[in-house]
């Protein structure tokens, strides 16, 4: 029943079996004190660099970014709707529609 969602493709991803991630951090701590020491060229700058920085600042945004999002699917949140209208309609007459 996809009528509010359009369902999207999996993503591709790639994972190597031989993998160092220790090795890559090391070399790029490396790397960023011989930058800072004047032994390598500066880099040029990247505004693709800052993305997502703010994000991982945060506490709260990093929270939701790791859970996904939002709680609450859409299908969820009209049938909410549809109840609270249902309230407010027996609030403000008093009786339900046949009853």
């Amino acid at each position: 029943m996809g009528l509010f969602t359009m369902r999207t493709p999996r993503k591709f991803e790639h994972k190597y079996i031989y993998y160092d991630e220790r090795k890559e951090k090391l070399s790029k701590i490396e790397e960023k004190a011989k930058r800072d020491l004047g032994m390598l060229p500066d880099e040029p700058y990247n505004p693709e660099a800052i993305r997502g920085k703010f994000v991982e600042s945060t506490k709260h945004l990093k929270r939701k970014k790791e859970s996904g999002g939002a709680s609450i699917s859409p299908k969820v949140s009209v049938v909410l709707i549809v109840v609270l209208l249902l309230v407010l309609y027996y609030l403000i007459n008093g009786h339900w529609f046949g009853l």
